[in-house]
This record gives C-alpha cells, sequence and structure tokens, in this order.
C-alpha cells in the first residue's frame, strides 16, 4: 500500500474516533417529559433536572414541603420554591460550579407535575374535587371542571383566598351567582392562582303546609327570590276551602314570629306580594266554617234529590 494512502488511511480513523469522544454523553434513561405551562416552582412539585454528561445528577426530584432541593454531591440544599424552571436551571448551576463538582454545567429544568396549588371545590356541585392550578384558571373554570352548579345551589358562591405566609386568616369573598352566570360580569370571574378553596352554600328552603294541593319543601334561591306568589305556585296552588289569612311563621335573631298575610288581598292584586326567607314556614289554614257549610249543602242535595227520586218512583 502506497504510503500516501496509509497515511490518509490513518487521519481519518483518527478523527472518527475524536468526534465519538467530544459527542455528548446521552442519559441511560429517558426523563418524563413535561408540557405544563411554565410557572414559579412550589413546595411539593415534581421537576426533571437534566445536566449534561452527569448521569448521576440527571432524575426527577420532589421539591420539599420547605421548598428546597438536595442533590446528590453538593453539600449544601438550594431553595427552589417560587422560581421559574430558567432561574432554577442557572442556581443549580452556579452550585455545581462553586463547589467544583463541574466546571460551566449545562443544567435543564423542566415541571413534571404541579403539586403546589390546589384548588378545591365544594358544596352545591355536581361533582366536587380538587385540582392544581395549571395555567389562567378562573372561578367559572373551576365550577365548570365540578361539572356546574347543582339545583339546589344557593345565591352566592363563598371564595376563600390562599393561605397567608404570615399566619392570619385568608379573605373570604361573596360572589353572586346571577351577577357571575346570568349578567356575565368579568369583574367577578376572579383570576385563581392556587390555595384558594370555592364552596358553593345550599339554598335555603321554604316550607309550604297547610290547605295547599302540594306541600313541602322548595329551595329559596336568593334571598329576595322567593316570595308567597312563587311558593304557592310550587305548591301547585291552594286547595279547596283554603283560608284568606295565611301566616308566616319565622325565626330569627329576634326569636319567633308569627306574621299574618292576608292572601286573598295578595291574589287579587290589592296588596303587594311578600318575600320569604329561607326557613320560613308558610302555612295556609282550613275555612272549617265554609267547608262545614259547604258539607251540609252537600248533604242538603243529597237527601232533596233522593226524595225527590223516591217520588218519583213511588207514583
Amino acid at each position: 500500500m502506497p504510503a500516501r494512502l496509509l497515511v490518509l488511511l490513518i487521519a481519518a480513523v483518527t478523527a472518527t474516533v475524536i468526534s465519538a469522544q467530544e459527542r455528548p454523553a446521552q442519559p441511560t434513561e429517558p426523563l418524563p417529559s413535561a408540557n405544563l405551562q411554565v410557572q414559579k416552582i412550589g413546595a411539593n412539585d415534581l421537576i426533571s433536572i437534566s445536566v449534561y454528561d452527569c448521569p448521576e445528577l440527571t432524575r426527577t426530584y420532589r421539591i420539599a414541603a420547605n421548598g428546597q432541593i438536595h442533590l446528590p454531591m453538593l453539600k449544601a440544599r438550594i431553595d427552589a420554591a417560587g422560581l421559574l424552571p430558567g432561574e432554577l436551571e442557572e442556581k443549580i448551576a452556579a452550585a455545581l460550579d462553586r463547589e467544583q463538582i463541574m466546571i460551566r454545567p449545562v443544567v435543564t429544568v423542566t415541571v413534571a407535575e404541579y403539586a403546589s396549588r390546589p384548588i378545591s371545590v365544594a358544596g352545591a356541585v355536581k361533582n366536587p374535587l380538587k385540582f392544581q392550578a395549571v395555567g389562567n384558571v378562573t372561578i367559572l373554570d373551576a365550577i365548570a371542571r365540578a361539572g356546574g352548579l347543582s339545583p339546589d345551589a344557593g345565591a352566592e358562591i363563598l371564595l376563600t383566598g390562599a393561605k397567608t405566609a404570615e399566619g392570619t386568616a385568608p379573605l373570604v369573598r361573596r360572589i353572586q351567582v346571577k351577577g357571575l352566570i346570568d349578567e356575565a360580569d368579568a369583574s367577578l370571574n376572579v383570576a385563581l392562582a392556587g390555595g384558594e378553596e370555592v364552596r358553593v352554600p345550599e339554598a335555603g328552603k321554604i316550607f309550604v303546609v297547610g290547605n295547599v294541593k302540594k306541600p313541602g319543601a322548595y329551595s329559596a334561591g336568593g334571598k329576595s327570590d322567593c316570595t308567597i306568589l312563587k311558593a304557592l305556585a310550587y305548591a301547585e296552588g291552594l286547595a279547596p276551602f283554603a283560608f284568606g289569612t295565611a301566616y308566616i311563621y319565622r325565626q330569627d335573631d329576634g326569636g319567633k314570629h308569627n306574621i299574618p298575610v292576608e292572601l286573598g288581598r295578595i291574589m287579587a292584586r290589592k296588596s303587594p306580594d311578600i318575600t320569604l326567607l329561607p326557613n320560613d314556614i308558610l302555612y295556609i289554614p282550613d275555612n272549617v266554617t265554609r267547608r262545614h257549610t259547604v258539607g251540609a249543602l252537600e248533604k242538603a242535595l243529597g237527601f232533596g234529590t233522593s226524595t225527590a227520586s223516591g217520588l218519583l218512583i213511588w207514583k
């Protein structure tokens, strides 16, 4: 073999070996991929750290409750809570360089699972649940995830804010369902960042008893939604011999109240309808005198009819 050809062959083999040595080392096991929206890292979040050419550090880590992580070979723990993934990358690289473990390391951090932003939805919703606030989440989004409001939902939604670091009690905001859903008031559609509790109390009940076709307990709806006429409509109207004066039995901080209501004037539109409050009892008495009078007339008419029939047959 000519000497010149031998030299070229040796040079080609040497270049191939050098190129293979400079090629980036691949991690032994694939890391979990995360397509989650970039947010600040918090306690209990699961993150994936990849350090170039260092499989000992390339793995997943769970952020501790105090917001720190501990990497192998590093003496000091790293504060991760409150940082974006890119900021944590720089912090880990600086720690590895400072402790002379690696020179100018290349670090990649991705979030595999958020667990630090729980939102709880409870109360009068179809499917109470707890989920993580990933991305832009509003109170309407939270209710939609819970399947929407149940038929027993009240007139307002209670939004309890996240717990404060100072230990003070979180604020509770009352949001009217009518304004949020029916009127689509954007100012009431509060953005949620995690740590909040959305609770939908059930509406109070109105109890309709006495001389109505269908006595029972009915939803009061909002504070000013249920009136006497609506309650009678729920009860499918008055039964025969209903008395003209009804009574509202109400109990509040001032004690028990017995409120007479001129039902005939309200139904004749001579008096305004009266609003009922949750837990009110609407009692429609029986007109005993009228019932007895009608009963006596029916007996008399029945006796007269039978007598007339008997005389007619006898003749």
